[in-house]
C-alpha cells in the first residue's frame, strides 16, 4: 500500500515507521506528513504523542466518517534536520457526508530533545 501522505513510498517505508515508533521524523515536513497519515488511519495515540505538551488536548476523538484522501504541501520554512523550529503550509482534502472539503493550515513545529512536535496551526 502506498503511503497516504503521497510521498510515493510504501506506507511501511514511510510514515508507518514513525507510527510504529521505530523511527523519528527527521524534519518538520515529515512529521506533518506522518500526522496527516495518522488522521487517515485514525491513529489518535500517535497524534497525541507528537503534539507539544503545551498545546496538546487531554483527549482526541476523530470522526470516523471523515475520509482524508489528498495532501498538498504548499510551502515550508525551516524545519530541517539542523533547525529547532519550522512551519509547513498545506491543504488536506477530505469527504464528509459524501461532500468534499479541505483544510488549509500553516502548522508550526518545534524540535525538542531531537524530536519534532506539532505546536499549533493557523
Amino acid at each position: 500500500m502506498n503511503c497516504p501522505c503521497l510521498s510515493g513510498l510504501p506506507y511501511e517505508q514511510c510514515c508507518g515507521a514513525f507510527h510504529r515508533g521505530t523511527a523519528k521524523a527527521p524534519t518538520a515536513e515529515r512529521l506533518m506528513r506522518s500526522r496527516y497519515c495518522a488522521y487517515v488511519t485514525g491513529d489518535t495515540a500517535y497524534l497525541l504523542q507528537t503534539w507539544h505538551p503545551s498545546t496538546r488536548p487531554a483527549s482526541l476523538v476523530l470522526d470516523p466518517t471523515m475520509l482524508w484522501y489528498r495532501l498538498e504541501i504548499i510551502a515550508r520554512s525551516r524545519g530541517g534536520m539542523l533547525d529547532s523550529a519550522g512551519t509547513v503550509e498545506f491543504t488536506a482534502s477530505y469527504r464528509l457526508d459524501n461532500l468534499p472539503g479541505s483544510q488549509h493550515e500553516v502548522s508550526t513545529f518545534v524540535r525538542e530533545h531531537g524530536r519534532w512536535l506539532y505546536l499549533d496551526g493557523n
